[in-house]
């Protein structure tokens, strides 16, 4: 018998355009912190190619959902996500990913959790990051999540089953407004200069800016964009700024190593032709905003659905900088087309002014998700053993 290691059970899955480890609550240790060493071990963290373990050495397949049975009357399972670093031994657990979320209705109903009403299966996740309940409706057959279908998403080869996801009640779900700082725009110091931006809590906490403020068109790829070090830094040092203006950090300095995963970043221009990194043609009619998000001090290879959320809102709201950039067309209707380095998505997304503030009324974003396997991860037992602090 092998007594070296013991077997976890583990599932990668695929939601939208990113891929994560998907694992059973019961399964993991209670301790949080020897939890966190588990996880760790199950990517191959820290470690920048992630050679140890399941992380695919990537942000966008660094991602972990905790699943377990619903904890409120309101919800039909509960899902906790982590973002987990590469380079260090840290896991943060303060934002939403909405593309591993689209995968989880679809998990819940294929490990049993929640029985499948056949065409379509409402799910109701909540989202125990944030306390709040998102809304998938998950097509299924035979009582399983179907995978085959004509749902097209870019960033992802070929079509699948189409996951309809409901962010509506994700409106301030981290400040408990939509617009943390109270204004459309403010002004951020960094660098000797001053930056417009406009702050959005919707999904996940976004930061927007102008791309010609960075000297920026707005449709360079990722690796034109990150490749510049120091613009980077300027980057980074405006969305900590940001992060301090609203209250979700106390010294800006601080936050790329604590709060490295959220706020995102998001370069907005208005729609122009451009060709995506992987040499996609995109017409400037094709698109009614264009946006280049970093997170994780990265820049995405597509565009994130929690960013997505906020964009959306920020469109509808007069005075920021996303309404400003927007094709004028598109300030008619809900949809929304955001373009990315990977081609396009669209979001359907409403705002009703409620007096001062501001409430997320609608947003409605369509992913594909499948699980691409179920195992077992063989974690070492000496990882388990308590250490000098006796954890």
């Amino acid at each position: 018998m092998q007594t070296e290691v013991t077997a976890l059970p583990v599932s990668i899955v695929r939601g939208g355009t990113s891929k994560g480890i998907f694992i059973m609550k019961n399964a993991l240790p209670a301790d949080p912190a020897l939890r966190d060493r588990v996880i760790l071990s199950v990517f191959g963290s820290p470690d920048l190619r992630q050679i140890d373990g399941l992380g695919g050495a990537d942000p966008l397949t660094s991602k972990l959902a905790i699943i377990a049975p619903a904890s409120r009357p309101d919800a039909d399972v509960d899902y906790i996500f982590g973002q987990v670093s590469l380079s260090e031994a840290f896991i943060d657990y303060g934002g939403n990913c909405g593309n591993i979320s689209a995968a989880v209705g679809a998990f819940a109903i294929q490990k049993g959790m929640i029985a499948a009403d056949a065409p379509l299966t409402r799910v109701r996740i909540h989202m125990v990051n944030t306390g709040r309940v998102l809304i998938a409706d998950v097509p299924v057959a035979d009582g399983m999540p179907r995978v085959e279908g004509d749902c097209c998403i870019d960033g992802v080869p070929g079509s699948g089953a189409r996951i309809e996801i409901d962010w509506a009640d994700c409106g301030g779900e981290t400040t408990g407004a939509l617009l943390p700082s109270g204004a459309p725009c403010d002004t951020i110091e960094a660098g000797g200069r001053t930056y417009q931006v406009s702050i959005i809590d919707a999904g996940n906490v976004t930061v927007f800016i102008d791309a010609g403020a960075l000297g920026l068109r707005g449709t360079e790829t990722p690796a034109e964009i990150g490749g510049d070090a120091q613009r980077m830094a300027l980057i980074e040092e405006i969305r900590a700024k940001a992060a301090q203006r609203i209250g979700l950090i106390d010294d800006w300095r601080e936050a790329a190593q604590r709060i490295p995963y959220a706020p995102f970043f998001s370069i907005v221009s208005s729609p122009h032709t451009h060709d995506t990194f992987n040499g996609k043609h995109i017409e400037a009619g094709q698109c009614d905003i264009v946006s280049r998000l970093v997170f994780m001090q990265a820049l995405h290879k597509a565009h994130p659905v929690t960013g997505t959320v906020a964009l959306g809102a920020a469109a509808r709201i007069p005075g920021t900088l996303v309404y400003q950039r927007m094709a004028p067309a598109a300030h008619a209707g809900d949809r929304l087309r955001i373009g990315h380095p990977s081609g396009v998505i669209v979001t359907d997304c409403a705002v009703e002014r409620q007096g001062e503030t501001y409430r997320l009324r609608k947003s409605r974003v369509t992913r594909t998700a499948r699980i691409l396997l179920d195992g077992q991860f063989y974690l070492r037992n000496s990882l388990l053993a308590p250490t000098s602090d006796g954890q």
